[in-house]
């Protein structure tokens, strides 16, 4: 469990990373504004400040799509030991039936 718990917050950092590396280049912003703009994206909230340059908003586009389908992935990889446990708990074993 720890480490699904660790694999998905270190994802969670490297996009994020990501996400403000991107803010930054292609919008110009200072790291803080790209910090909260791309946690806002990666969080599913929508951008903070208007984008102004065409090649910011393609990647604002393609980093709202990563997002989405990163955080199915991270829910995935969190509960994927939780759901294994429950179900090896509930499992019966049937006897051999002819």
């Amino acid at each position: 469990m720890l480490i699904s718990t660790t694999s998905g917050f270190l994802l969670i950092l490297i996009s994020l990373y990501i996400g403000m590396l991107g803010y930054h280049e292609y919008e110009q912003m200072n790291w803080i504004d790209s910090f909260a703009n791309a946690s806002m994206i990666l969080s599913g909230m929508g951008p903070l400040q208007p984008l102004h340059t065409d090649a910011g908003r393609i990647f604002a586009g393609f980093y709202a799509l990563f997002s989405g389908l990163l955080f199915i992935l991270i829910v995935g990889i969190i509960f994927a030991p939780v759901a294994h446990w429950f179900f090896r708990k509930i499992h019966l074993d049937t006897p051999n039936v002819k």
